[in-house]
């Protein structure tokens, strides 16, 4: 199994206090992806947002910047929201980080899970899995050949047209982020593309049915079972009393900003606890429970790579350095004792 980190580079108030300067909350980020590599992880990503609470609006501008301070990691987005993107800058963009990086980088392409980008590049809403589809086609095929020539609906066409630069890999991997939608999944199969499967609340045991979706439509287009992530949120800390305390202020802003956006009430520190128990979703406890945590899900899944996402809200950065050299040097040699580390598919 692949191990690894993702983030939005959350710049939220660190308990109660102020937020970091953006360019220090970048330098933090930098440091704590050069330790991950250092450690012997084998992935980091930087998810693309738009909004006042992440600084992730440009991921290969950051992952190009962690090339020269990584030798091994693989360098991945998480996600890129194709559906507000042009493909062929995306394609461009991470042909130059593969190149910088010898090989490193990887796309993870999604609808996103917030809709700012939409407006902000001039995409209707109402098109919303349409352009995604058609983007995704489009990035596939220049995957493929270097001469493009192709029609579609929301983007111009392209007649007989050479893009380049082509990636030092044969072929950059695109793995396809999926939420809770059942369709996403299948297609991600079918396409015999790997599906990131986000598991950010609820009971993951429900989410096998996505897992089953994703390889019926592997089966269903004739292919072998494309490889699966599953990516969470968390924190790991010495203790596990350390690690709620450390966690919860920061989980409450975060998910208290969302929910007063989308209708859900305010999190309790006992729903919070709850859902970090074994069947719950968030990955927050001692290196031992967080270890049972991924086997009981392993159980579940059988999944090629676990992601966490330890920077759900802002945490100091010396608790960042401690959650990653806990994931690194105690996790993640358990982990691959146990299941062994052969890597997605």
């Amino acid at each position: 199994m692949e191990l690894g980190l993702y983030t939005f580079v959350e710049n939220t108030p660190i308990h109660e206090g102020e937020r970091l300067h953006p360019a220090k909350r970048l330098s933090n980020l930098l440091e704590e992806i050069e330790l991950a590599d250092q450690a012997g992880l084998d992935v980091v990503g930087i998810g693309e947002h738009h909004r006042i609470e992440y600084l992730a609006s440009a991921p290969p501008i950051i992952l190009a910047a962690a090339t020269a301070r990584t030798k091994r990691i693989r360098l991945s987005s998480a996600v890129t929201v194709l559906g507000s993107e042009d493909p062929v800058r995306v394609f461009q963009q991470f042909a130059t980080l593969d190149l910088l990086s010898e090989g490193r980088a990887e796309i993870i392409a999604g609808r996103g899970s917030f809709i700012e980008s939409f407006p902000l590049f001039g995409y209707d809403l109402r098109d919303y899995d349409e352009v995604f589809a058609e983007h995704l086609e489009l990035l596939l095929e220049l995957r493929e050949r270097v001469i493009i020539t192709w029609k579609g609906k929301h983007r111009a066409d392209i007649q007989q047209r050479g893009v380049y630069p082509r990636p030092f890999q044969e072929k950059i991997p695109i793995w396809i982020a999926v939420g809770g939608t059942p369709q996403s999944a299948y297609r991600a199969g079918a396409l015999n593309l790997p599906m990131a499967l986000a598991i950010i609340g609820g009971y993951p045991a429900h989410f096998t049915s996505m897992a089953e979706l994703h390889r019926q439509g592997a089966r269903d287009a004739g292919h072998q079972a494309p490889a699966l992530s599953i990516n969470s949120h968390g924190v790991i800390a010495d203790t596990s009393q350390e690690a709620m305390d450390a966690a919860f202020p920061a989980f409450k802003l975060t998910m208290d900003t969302i929910g007063r956006e989308r209708g859900w009430p305010p999190m309790s520190r006992a729903q919070f606890e709850a859902s970090c128990s074994l069947q719950g979703a968030n990955f927050v406890g001692s290196p031992q429970q967080i270890i049972d945590k991924i086997l009981y899900q392993y159980e579940l899944f059988k999944h090629d790579r676990f992601l966490l996402q330890m920077s759900v809200g802002s945490l100091p950065h010396k608790t960042m350095m401690r959650s990653i050299e806990l994931f690194a040097n105690v996790v993640a040699p358990a982990i691959r004792s146990a299941i062994g580390n052969s890597g997605g598919k």
